[in-house]
């Protein structure tokens, strides 16, 4: 299989979550613990850094939240993370530092690293976006199969099981998605590739890599 571990895809000194991620060794590993993380760092959150805004949601006073956006916790929002109009954050969400969550953009069960952007109706689940990943306007993350089955990643010859029924994708540092791509259950991106738009990705895209189509995945040049 590629090299799709979580050291592999993620500088973890770009997160406040980074003691989320100890003792696993795959990135999906973390998704079922996200909830009860969330509680248990929120209460050791500074006071004079961080503000309690209802059960569970806690903000930083740096960071810029619309007042039409919808939060709901459990929630961490870190320091100088933007909030745009209208975006829904149904909860299990940690959003980095300096991160952009834009309007109509929806999170559920998810951790943005820092300076994450995800600025543009964007449907983000059941997945982890490493340091500066980027979304374009109107790519989603599709988290369930259509058969309902536990989710496989597949690589060129093999597969790993995750045992989850619900799990996007996992976005390595640096990755860029294309406008309207669909990312679809198990995907997962290595650091510094880049999404063709309008594209339907499945499986395992190695690092430093251009996601031209299904059958046609090339090296970036050096």
């Amino acid at each position: 299989m590629e090299n799709i571990t979580i050291y592999d895809l993620f500088d973890l000194k770009e997160t406040i979550a980074a003691e989320l991620f100890a003792g696993a060794e795959y990135p999906w590993e973390v998704l079922p613990k996200i909830h009860d993380f969330i509680i248990e760092l929120g209460k050791r959150l500074p006071e004079e850094f961080y503000e309690k805004r209802g059960e569970d949601i806690w903000v930083a006073k740096s960071a810029r939240v619309a007042p039409t956006a919808c939060l709901n916790g459990p929630l961490i929002i870190d320091e100088e993370a933007e909030i745009r109009h209208c975006a829904y954050i149904r909860g299990n969400a940690i959003v980095g530092k300096g991160a952009v969550v834009g309007n109509s953009t929806e999170l559920k069960n998810v951790v943005l690293f820092n300076k994450v952007q995800v600025p543009h109706y964007n449907y983000v689940g059941d997945s982890i976006l490493g340091f500066k990943a980027h979304m374009g306007a109107g790519s989603i993350t599709s988290n369930v199969k259509s058969d309902k089955t536990l989710v496989t990643v597949k690589g060129k010859e093999d597969f790993l099981e995750t045992g989850l029924k619900k799990m996007g994708a996992m976005l390595g540092d640096c990755v860029e998605v294309g406008c309207n791509s669909v990312l679809n259950p198990g995907t997962v991106v290595g650091r510094n590739s880049n999404i063709y738009p309008v594209s339907m990705v499945r499986g395992v895209v190695p690092a430093d890599s251009i996601f031209k189509s299904q059958k046609e995945i090339v090296a970036k040049r050096k």
